[in-house]
């Protein structure tokens, strides 16, 4: 991550990059699916780019995953710190509540963030697995498979 990067656009990035490559979708591929050059996706993925609420949607659209997933991980400020969203409108108070921590910086009173989760999600290995997994047709011959998993990483 660059300085000039924001840790919450470099979040939705790394979460586009993991959703795209959980398809099987290029950056050129997705690129032409919303009308941009694959060098547009990689700075989006990178965090260079902020991803606008239009852009965000059409990703959203192409990728078939809720506009939430792009911030799942993220941790929700506003309500730790107990905002009166009923007394306030929602997102018009001024406030640093919605200012997300870098992940990995322990803050006073919070646990850490678990930084390798989306590194691990990200890897090839966990894809691949992931993929061979839900290739598997019948669900109880899944489950075993889990279970055996399971198993072996205890």
């Amino acid at each position: 991550m660059s300085a000039a990067s924001n840790p919450v656009d470099v979040h939705v990035g790394n979460r586009i990059r993991l959703r795209r490559t959980l398809l099987g979708m290029s950056q050129e591929r997705l690129g032409n699916a919303l009308g941009l050059t694959f060098q547009q996706v990689q700075k989006y993925e990178r965090g260079r780019n902020r991803v606008g609420a239009s852009r965000l949607y059409d990703l959203a659209c192409v990728l078939d995953v809720p506009v939430a997933f792009f911030f799942d991980g993220l941790p929700d400020r506003g309500m730790e710190q107990g905002a009166d969203v009923v007394g306030e409108a929602a997102g018009m108070a001024e406030s640093t509540a919605c200012v997300a921590p870098i992940a990995g910086v322990k803050e006073e009173g919070r646990a850490e963030t678990p930084v390798d989760d989306l590194a691990l999600l990200s890897r090839r290995e966990t894809i691949d697995l992931v993929r061979a997994y839900y290739g598997i047709e019948d669900s109880g011959t899944r489950r075993r498979v889990l279970d055996l998993v399971r198993s072996m990483g205890a």
